[in-house]
Order: C-alpha cells, then structure tokens, then sequence
C-alpha cells in the first residue's frame, strides 16, 4: 500500500471517529437531560435494601434496565389476557431493578390500584388488589425513595381517593376493612401520646427493659421464652393483644402494663401500617383529634410526610391532598359503627374539631401558592367549605360555632349573605333537596334520622334533637314540593323514623339496642301531644 493510499486511510478513519464522536457526545447530553427531568441518577447505596436489590443495583449493572423491560412487557401481556396473580410479584421485583425510578411504581401501584381492581367481581378480591398497590408503595418504593414527593402523593391519593371517595361500588368494604385493620393494630382505644413516648425499636425496647427486668420473668413463666414470642404472642388476636397469662403476672403494676401495651401497639402499628405515633400525634396537635380509621387521615399523614421529607418542605400536590382530606375528614372523619362481617354499612359522622383547622389550612396554602390571586381556587374551596360547615355545625347543635362562621362567609362575600342564620341554613337544605328525587331524599331524612338515633344512644341529646330537627324539616320541604304525586311522595314520617329504629336495633349488639329502646321511649314520653302529622309543617 502505498504511503499516500495510507495517509488518506488515516484521515478517514480520523474523520469517521470525530464524527462519531460527536455523535456520542449529544446522544450523551440528551441522555442527561432525560436522566436529570426523570431523577433517574442512582446516588449510592439504598440503606437497609433487601439482598436481592443489592444484588441487582451491583452485580447485574446496565442489564438492569433490559431485565426489567422484559419484565414490563410480561407485565403487559399478563393484563391484556386477564391474568392478574402474577404481577404482584412482577411489580415488585421491577421496584426492585429500578429501584430510583418512582415514576415506575407509582403506575404500577396505580393500575393494581384502579385498572386491575376493577375488574374483580368480588370486593374482597378488589381490596386485595388496593392493599397491594398501597403496600409497593408505602412498604417498598418509600423505603428507596424517601424524599419523592411523587410516591408520597399517590400513596395519599390512593387513600383519599380510591378508599376515601364513592367512585367505587365497593368503598364501603374499603372503609370497613381500612378501619378493622386499623382497630386490629392499636386496639379500640389507642393512646397516641404514650404510644409516642414509648421505646422506638425492638433495640430501645430492650435497653429499657433489660435481661433482669422482671417483665422476662413474668413473660417465661407465662410460657414466652424471649421478645421475639412475646411479641408474636401480642400480633396474634385481634384486636391486638398482651397475652392474659403474661398481663395478670405484672397486673399488679398498672403503669407497667401500660407501657407494654403502648410500645407494642406503636412498634406493630410502624410494622404492619408504617405509621409513626410520633407525627400522628404531631398532626392530631396541628388540626385537631382525628379518627385514624378513616381514609382521609391515613391521606393527611402520607401527604405530611411527603411535605416534610422534601428539599424545601413545599409540595403543592402533597398541600391539595392535605387541604382536601381534612375538608372530608370534617364532613365524616368519624366512625361510629362499622360493620364487622359483611363490610356493607359503615356510619360516619362530622369530625367538627376540625373545622378551625381546615379554615386556617385553606388560608395558609393559599398564601403559600396563590398569594394575592382574585381568582384563587383555594378561596373558591374555602369559602364552598365555609357555607358547608355553617349547616354542618347548626345540624349538630354547634349554634355559636356556626354564628362564628356565618360572619366569616359575609367577610368574605359582603352584601351577598344578608340573611338571619337559621334562614341561611335552612335555604342551604332546601337547594339540597329541590331537584331531589325520591330516593335521594329518603335517604336525606333517613341519614338525618339514623344519625338522631345514634347520638341518643351515646346521650348527645343536643345533637340528637338537631339531626331529628333536619330530619322533619327536609320532609316536610320536598313533601310540600314534590310529594304530591303518589310516584313521587314520601312514607309517613312516623314509618320512616319506626324504620330506622327496627333497622338500627337489628345491626347492634343487645346491650345497645336495649339502650336504644329506652331512650326512644323516653324521647316519645317527653315531646309534646300533637296532632295529625301535616307535611307542610
């Protein structure tokens, strides 16, 4: 070859290298670009992961990726044909490849969510499928991405949504089986506050309570040889339990026996539900005594959680679910049956201790994001949540608290609200029950009046009176309105009521349904003689 033919080989060569060097080059910043929108970069090692993702985050590398994209794609084929079963394990195990890629799993959670859950027939089988996409979430994918806010808000719209909403036919099983779940963790009656004060692992447990303490002593003798028997011993009923055997040996020491219960109530809620009792506690302080069985709350933690784990503590969409699950959470964030065997009623009632801090949390994130904004849509939500919570509170008995209210709602719409309070409440029952139909507004009164019966039970007679005074009032305005086609008109008042009561006895244990009897009674025996009952009354 010659020495020219050579030199021109070279500078070709040369030549097919730059460019392909500058090739590489931008597919390179593209990459990086593509890396850095998506927080794709993998930072160090994942604390306390599981062998199998230090496994994959090291060893397999690059192949990472092509491992999972096989996985994706069995993923997909598994749900055009309708076989769901697998995917549990799929998804978990593409968390596991991709274990920074939140994106990821916040689909996957999702679809296992909605898509797939959907598709069951059977409720039971649509809770599984909701549980399992709550837990890649919250006992995966967090783990591995503690300071995404991205995870922390869909794991709360999962709660706030899906369990919390009535989109779904089968939320009422959801709810039930949320709270059971719950009570089943912490008992009936949690004590948040010395739950939060307890040891917080296994490891402060035991330098608290070392080998001569004589709780070991009291646990042998009881036939529970170490912590780890004791424990599994306390998981095993439900509600969540000290064994008897093991209690009655140190009954004798009533504050110790209170702070064992505590701490294994906290260590099985951070175990099973990965709950802390510290920020419940911190977020029972900042709005007010929540029912923690309910959805909503489970969604105000979560969304804390996502607010306080990330840079800069500011997250609008973690701030929405807040704001919008305490708005639910003062209309029914209270529990006051649920329904242990079926899973088909659940009564919820108003949380009106939370009323102040829903008014404050609208005011503080519209500050935060929508500060000096006419068109706020945060003081459109406000100012909705504050005509709502005048009815709310004049319904419960809470009369100054909705005075309180009503002039909150004329400083912010002056010369729009001029009427008296009562009228104004009233008006905002009727614009309820105007279009209503018949069975919308049989289920009004008979909601009204099943609340009634439940606040005689626990001797609220305020309360009682007041749901009984709505009840008589939104008949008597869609009778008058819509009552008079034999199509359209409602029972008698008296069968409706006599109804509830027969319905109500027959759900609730005899001692309760006794209580309920006498206090009709004595209801009946207490309100005045009168006279046919008109419905324009």
């Amino acid at each position: 070859m010659s020495k020219f033919r050579t030199l021109v080989m070279y500078f070709v060569l040369v030549c097919v290298t730059l460019v392909l060097l500058f090739g590489v080059g931008r597919v390179e910043n593209r990459l990086d670009k593509a890396v850095a929108e998506h927080n794709l970069r993998f930072t160090g090692q994942i604390k306390n992961a599981p062998p199998l993702v230090t496994f994959t985050t090291v060893a397999l590398g690059s192949f990472r990726g092509l491992v999972a994209d096989l996985l994706w794609l069995r993923a997909g084929s598994l749900q055009e044909k309708g076989s769901y079963f697998e995917m549990v394990q799929l998804a978990r195990w593409i968390t596991d490849l991709q274990p920074t890629f939140s994106g990821a799993t916040a689909y996957l959670a999702w679809n296992m969510a909605y898509n797939i859950s959907v598709t069951c027939s059977s409720f039971e089988d649509r809770w599984r499928w909701v549980n399992e996409g709550i837990k890649l979430i919250r006992d995966q994918a967090i783990e591995y991405n503690p300071e995404d806010p991205v995870l922390y808000k869909e794991l709360a719209w999962i709660f706030q949504h899906k369990l919390g909403n009535i989109m779904d036919d089968a939320n009422l099983y959801y709810k039930n089986r949320l709270a059971l779940l719950v009570t089943n963790v912490v008992g009936f009656n949690p004590d948040w506050e010395g739950m939060a004060a307890a040891p917080d692992s296994e490891r402060e447990f035991l330098k608290a309570y070392p080998e001569d303490h004589r709780i070991w002593k009291a646990a042998k003798a009881a036939g529970y040889e170490n912590y780890a028997m004791l424990y599994a011993a306390f998981k095993s009923t439900e509600p969540a339990a000290l064994p008897q055997p093991f209690v009655n040996r140190i009954a004798d020491d009533e504050e110790l026996v209170k702070k064992l219960k505590n701490y294994f109530h906290a260590e099985y809620l951070r175990e099973k539900l990965k709950l802390d009792s510290k920020l419940i506690v911190e977020i029972n302080k900042e709005y007010g005594e929540m029912d923690w069985r309910v959805p909503e709350s489970q969604a105000i933690y979560w969304a804390t959680m996502g607010i306080k784990r990330t840079p800069g503590h500011k997250d609008l969409s973690c701030d929405r679910v807040i704001t919008q699950s305490l708005f639910e959470a003062f209309r029914s964030g209270r529990i006051l049956m649920v329904d242990e065997t079926s899973f088909e009623t659940i009564t919820l009632v108003p949380n009106l201790k939370l009323v102040d801090a829903v008014f404050d949390r609208y005011k503080e994130v519209q500050e935060i994001y929508e500060k000096d904004n006419q068109y706020s849509t945060f003081r459109s939500a406000r100012i909705n949540f504050i005509k709502e919570a005048i009815s709310t509170l004049w319904n419960y008995g809470s009369f100054s608290k909705a005075a309180e209210y009503y002039k909150k709602l004329q400083t912010e719409e002056p010369n729009l609200h001029k009427l008296p309070l009562e009228a104004f409440v009233m008006q905002q029952w009727a614009e309820e029950v105007r279009d209503a139909s018949v069975k919308k507004a049989s289920e009004i009164v008979s909601g009204l009046i099943w609340r009634s019966l439940y606040y005689l039970i626990y001797n609220d007679q305020d309360a009682a009176v007041a749901n009984e005074r709505m009840a008589r009032y939104v008949y008597n305005k869609y009778q008058k309105e819509m009552g008079g086609d034999a199509r359209t008109t409602l029972p008698p008042y008296n069968e409706m009521k006599k109804s509830m009561v027969e319905t109500l006895s027959k759900t609730l244990n005899p001692v309760l349904a006794e209580i309920l009897k006498q206090r009709v009674l004595e209801d009946q025996a207490a309100a005045p003689a009168v006279g046919p009952q008109k419905s324009d009354q």
